[in-house]
């Protein structure tokens, strides 16, 4: 590289790192008009482009770098990120293990690497490549966070704690961990954060809605904590305020994606299931915060079960079997054009996607909660599969949902920032539960409800063991013991033994959910007491 060269690049990368877009872009241009083609300037160029989130393009500039230099991890590191944001799962692993194999020499490549293993469900992978990367760079809060959140999901809390703080220590604002932080351990009088929360929300421009919103939910767990119920409902408000105006959250969207997915399975629903015969797959699905985990974590408890955690594969092969345009997996054309595919190739298809991860398990668990809406389309394609459907009373469901800091990069949630929208989605899932209950055959497709679970474990989770075909063990009961990692919002909770105290946690604020009750009771599923209408 000549120094003209060095030069240049050195300060395109500065500009970069301080986001002056386009001053980074000059000084790379610069470099190939004058010299040709250039490895380093490719890669800073793409790394530019994903910042914009064009990863498309980013992919083409990163092989232009790879054909130069094929042996840099950094560009196999970036390409595996940029390949993760389209979705394309199994070309993403391929290049974050090339990545590895060829020894990341800096930093932020470990930390790159370890963010798609992060994202692919790997996360032992990834605390070892986090651990790397914070032992060549102490200094950098984000790469601190990031191994404190995987070690969180792997139930090292203590580890988890440390990084936590070590990450505020470095950068005292970084609102993710205040936020991750509050949620590791109960909030008391003696010992809690609140003053710095409220006093950091406050500080934050309205505009900066990212922030307010991890910050207003950990505002608002602590005031729960401490009995200050009527207070964190309002603080869960002003979090959500400015994300709510923004989203423009549209019901009739999701009331299309639930009558197009109810449309795709009918009464010959046996008749039509003509997929590939496994019996090893098992999808758990369900409103999100209805205990999912908790029934994923008591069947993975089982030796002749493994969880593979919340997946996106079979709506991701779906959606390139079709080929509807748009970014979205879960959209009511994409599930009317299912109906149109091979059940067996998509069978097959899937079976393939998760063999890596199955390994030879008996049974492994796919547990994404919104796959309630590929139900009919997972039936035909994969017949002997089970499902098990979460399902809670609908006004704790609605608040927990209402409660969950769920992650803005996903506008399948935008539901959650009012309590009645929370209400009518809820009401939509009911309808698609129902139907799928009607015609799906029992034998393959089945409920449990999480106060039961609650009242007879030992009898629900017999039950769910049976109904997977296999002989009962009670290590199932044990599941609050069990190593594994859980990177959902249950991470903490299903790593204690049963409890009941969200159960009925709706009473609280009965006053303050009078709008959301007002839905639900129109809708058929409580009464004006607040009370299940459990079979309606």
């Amino acid at each position: 590289m000549t120094g003209f060269n060095e030069s240049k690049l050195s300060a395109a990368a500065a500009a970069l790192e301080s986001k002056n877009y386009k001053e980074a872009h000059h000084l790379c241009l610069a470099v190939l008009q004058s010299h040709g083609p250039n490895a380093e300037a490719y890669f800073l160029l793409a790394l530019l482009t994903a910042d914009h989130d064009n990863h498309a393009k980013a992919l083409d500039i990163l092989d232009r770098a790879l054909a130069l230099a094929p042996d840099d991890s950094r560009f196999h590191a970036h390409k595996a990120k940029s390949l993760l944001a389209l979705q394309r799962r199994e070309a993403a692993g391929d290049a974050a293990r090339r990545a590895t194999e060829l020894g990341p020499q800096d930093a932020l490549t470990f930390d790159t690497v370890g963010v798609v293993h992060t994202r692919l469900g790997d996360h032992k992978s990834a605390i070892e490549l986090f651990e790397a990367a914070v032992a060549q760079d102490d200094s950098r809060a984000a790469y601190h966070y990031n191994l404190a959140a995987s070690r969180q999901f792997a139930g090292a809390f203590d580890l988890a704690a440390r990084g936590y703080e070590r990450t505020l220590e470095i950068e005292p604002g970084h609102v993710k961990a205040l936020s991750a932080i509050v949620g590791l351990r109960r909030q008391t009088e003696a010992d809690n954060r609140l003053d710095v929360l409220i006093d950091t929300f406050e500080a934050r421009a309205p505009s900066d809605q990212e922030a307010q919103l991890h910050l207003g939910h950990a505002i608002a767990k602590s005031l729960e904590d401490l009995g200050r119920h009527d207070e964190a409902l309002v603080w869960l408000g002003r979090a959500k305020a400015g994300v709510s105006v923004s989203r423009k959250y549209d019901a009739r969207a999701d009331e299309d994606v639930f009558s197009a997915a109810a449309r795709s399975s009918g009464p010959d629903a046996a008749r039509a299931a003509t997929g590939r015969a496994s019996d090893r797959p098992v999808f758990i699905v369900g409103l999100p915060r209805t205990g999912t985990t908790l029934v994923d974590r008591i069947l993975a408890a089982h030796p002749a079960v493994r969880s593979l955690g919340e997946l996106s594969n079979f709506a991701l092969l779906a959606k390139q079997m079709v080929k509807t345009p748009g970014p979205f997996v879960m959209d009511a054309a994409t599930l009317e054009a299912t109906s149109a595919v091979d059940p067996m190739e998509l069978g097959r298809a899937y079976e393939a996607s998760v063999a890596e991860l199955a390994g030879d398990a008996v049974r492994f668990i796919d547990k994404m909660p919104l796959n309630i809406v590929w139900a009919g389309h997972i039936h035909r394609a994969l017949p002997d599969a089970r499902i098990i459907c979460l399902r809670r009373h609908p006004l704790d469901a609605c608040l927990s949902n209402y409660r969950q800091l769920f992650a803005t990069s996903f506008s399948y949630y935008n539901y959650a920032y009012e309590l009645d929208d929370c209400a009518r989605y809820y009401l939509n899932f009911d309808r698609l539960r129902a139907h799928w209950a009607r015609t799906l055959p029992s034998d393959r497709y089945t409920e449990i409800a999480y106060e039961d679970i609650v009242g007879d474990l030992e009898g629900e989770a017999k039950r769910l063991i049976a109904h997977l075909g296999l002989d009962w063990d009670p290590a199932c009961l044990d599941f609050h013991s069990q190593a594994g990692s859980v990177a959902t919002a249950s991470s903490v909770q299903v790593r204690q033994p049963l409890y009941s105290s969200s159960i009925g946690r709706w009473k609280r604020h009965a006053e303050a959910l009078a709008p959301m009750r007002d839905v639900l009771e129109k809708g058929g599923v409580i009464d004006a007491d607040g009370n299940w209408l459990r079979e309606a």
